[in-house]
């Protein structure tokens, strides 16, 4: 018999840790290699974690709602056979035993007093400190009270391992850096900028309260620092999409049968707002400070539904290399991972602009939230048949024609009305101009 460790996966550059929710194997059952042992959380999306290997679960080294580490055991699974390398201790015991036994011990005492120095400093309130950040906290007397109020650069407002150097190197020039500093400072703060409170909400017997998921708090926070960090501007338009209305209902067949895969709207719209980018890449930055930082790719994100109502943004990367059969296999891709609640952490990162379609709940417009640290976002409203005045060169007349609304909501601190408007106009002027006799 051997003994398996099963590690917490890396899930993406950016994510350190996950909280498991829940665990799927009880000690004592048998696991299938790749079935699914224990499901966890990070503060991008929720996933399964699967066993590498067949056998026994001997034992869980976490509870649910721990926080566990990237690479850190959390289980161990009893094998048939002989332990191997990857999966067995004997080798280690070798090592414990041989010569070079102090210098391992040194190495595990560091590792300790590194794990040890993490626990005062933790995530407070909605700011998240990797472990690497909070390891150099405790290391430089950076106190909890410091660090909440240090600004951080990084995505969603962290603090990342530039911010808090630059901040050590600099506190000694500074008059308010110790953390009493820092807390007499305060007062002071919140006397000369005082924060509303919210009137208290008070719940009657008959009402029944329900408390937000996990997803849910995590939106809703994203959602109010969107509206507290960016200014949003509105610009509308109106698009003519009645050739792409006819082309696809044209075509749809044809293109099922072909590639295996449903032709929507979704994928045309994409494809027309890559190319507008392309057009006007002053849409495509973030805002970093006094800097704008020009994204070299076109990462779109579209918004989805998960199963429990909520919405995710997976991300269609290098949007604008794709046409349009490599742009519906990665939309549905996307969208079917998102309903199944399948999707990676890789997959909604890295997003540069997000289009969200409206119209799927018959909303005709809307007044989309920019997901930060983007500048834009558009949303599409439903398609309407109406009748409409239509141009031609032998006069005007009213037709009956299908229609749909644009918002694009953009950051008016570094987005003017001029370049809002002018982007929206050409993904309007994309779908226009929509050639009939396409070929797929």
């Amino acid at each position: 018999m051997a003994k398996f460790e099963l590690k917490l996966p890396k899930m993406g550059e950016s994510v350190a840790e996950a909280t498991i929710t829940s665990w799927l194997k009880e000690v004592g059952e048998t696991i299938e290699a790749d079935e699914a042992v224990l499901e966890i959380a990070t503060d991008k999306v929720d996933s399964e974690v699967p066993s590498e290997v067949e056998g026994v679960l001997v034992e869980k080294l976490f509870d649910v709602d721990d926080v566990v580490q990237v690479g850190q055991t959390i289980a161990v699974i009893e094998t048939e056979g002989e332990a191997n390398a990857s999966a067995s201790q004997p080798e280690p015991a070798k090592t414990e035993a041989a010569p070079e036994t102090p210098a391992v011990a040194e190495v595990q005492n560091t590792v300790l007093a590194a794990q040890e120095s993490v626990a005062p400093i933790v995530s407070s309130g909605d700011r998240f400190y990797s472990p690497l950040v909070r390891n150099i906290a405790k290391k430089e007397g950076v106190s909890q009270s410091e660090l909440d109020a240090m600004p951080g650069t990084g995505k969603d407002g962290r603090v990342t391992k530039n911010d808090i150097l630059a901040y050590i190197e600099n506190r000694g020039n500074q008059a308010t850096v110790s953390s009493s500093a820092v807390e007499k400072s305060q007062p002071t703060q919140e006397k000369s900028q005082p924060k509303e409170k919210a009137a208290p909400v008070v719940a009657s017997g008959d009402d029944e309260i329900i408390e937000m998921t996990r997803m849910g708090k995590l939106i809703a926070h994203h959602m109010v620092e969107s509206v507290q960090t960016s200014a949003h501007v509105q610009s509308f338009i109106e698009a003519d999409v009645t050739k792409i209305w006819n082309w696809r209902n044209k075509v749809k067949k044809e293109f099922a049968a072909r590639e295996g895969e449903n032709l929507t709207f979704t994928p045309i719209f994409m494809e027309a707002v890559a190319k507008a980018l392309r057009d006007f890449p002053m849409m495509n930055i973030s805002v970093q400070g006094d800097n704008i930082i020009k994204k070299k790719h076109i990462n779109l994100g579209m918004a989805a539904a998960l199963p429990d109502g909520n919405l995710i943004v997976p991300v269609i990367k290098d949007a604008d290399q794709l046409n349009l059969v490599g742009m519906t296999k990665k939309v549905n891709d996307l969208a079917g991972r998102a309903r199944e609640n399948k999707l990676k952490p890789d997959d909604i990162q890295g997003g540069t602009y997000t289009v969200t379609n409206v119209g799927t709940f018959g909303s005709i417009m809307g007044t989309p939230i920019i997901n930060q640290p983007q500048v834009g976002i558009l949303a599409l409203g439903a398609i309407r048949k109406v009748p409409a005045v239509v141009e031609t060169p032998e006069g005007d007349f009213i037709g009956i024609r299908y229609r749909m609304f644009m918002s694009h909501s953009y950051d008016h601190r570094v987005v003017n009305g001029a370049l809002g408007g002018q982007f929206v106009k050409a993904v309007k002027d994309y779908l226009e101009a929509w050639d009939p006799n396409r070929e797929i």
